[in-house]
């Protein structure tokens, strides 16, 4: 069979109503990798004892492990030894999934962006009174902010690229939907063609974002 633009163009629609799925899991997965990566990048900035040891395992194993055997774990194994576990849905375990794997990766980021700040800020705030969580929030991480925000970005693009592994647990995303598509039509290239397009128009998009609080963020460094 030769390419069918046709019907890559009417499966385009088909297939961006489920876009919102693919965008929710990894806004939601964001939004947590972030929140628990900063807990971690204080923890190992601030060498806080046993909690930094564990810090240090998990990201290690995080880290050494892909993506798909860590939510076939999450989804499948841990079901089986904790039986609380079994009520847990495929979209939750692909967002918890998402969330503990880039959280190691966003981790690594602010504790180095935050390690590049001056020390000397630190004790400029402390001499004029500030506590330690005071001085973080209002001088230290406003500014590693601006130096971790490309790397951030980068991994909230691979982890919306990552979503399309949550098909393999059975969430209705674009990539399973996709497949569906496929396996009904056999117009395989068309039908992957046309998800490959609507990532690349995402990544555009959050591209231009990144431009933007990039430029925002740098107005300030600016002469």
């Amino acid at each position: 069979m030769g390419f069918d633009l046709n019907y890559m163009l009417e499966l385009l629609p088909i297939l961006f109503k489920y876009l919102h799925i693919t965008l929710e899991m990894a806004v939601l997965g964001g939004i947590f990798a972030l929140i628990l990566a900063l807990i971690l990048a204080n923890i190992r900035v601030f060498k806080i004892p046993v909690l930094d040891q564990l810090s240090q395992l998990y990201i290690s194993f995080f880290r050494a492990t892909p993506l798909l055997v860590q939510l076939f774990l999450l989804y499948y194994g841990l079901p089986q030894i904790f039986p609380i576990l079994v009520g847990i849905d495929a979209f939750t375990a692909t967002i918890i999934g998402l969330t503990l794997h880039f959280a190691v990766y966003m981790t690594e980021s602010i504790r180095a962006a935050i390690i590049g700040i001056d020390r000397s800020q630190m004790e400029a705030c402390r001499s004029i009174g500030m506590t330690t969580r005071q001085a973080m929030l209002r001088v230290i991480l406003p500014q590693a902010s601006r130096v971790a925000l490309p790397s951030l970005m980068n991994y909230f693009i691979d982890m919306i690229k990552s979503t399309s592994l949550a098909f393999t647990l059975g969430v209705a995303e674009i990539m399973a939907k996709a497949q569906m598509e496929a396996s009904s039509s056999f117009r395989f290239f068309e039908a992957f063609l046309a998800v490959a397009l609507i990532y690349w128009l995402v990544v555009i998009v959050l591209t231009r974002v990144q431009i933007w609080a990039e430029h925002r963020l740098n107005r300030a460094y600016q002469r």
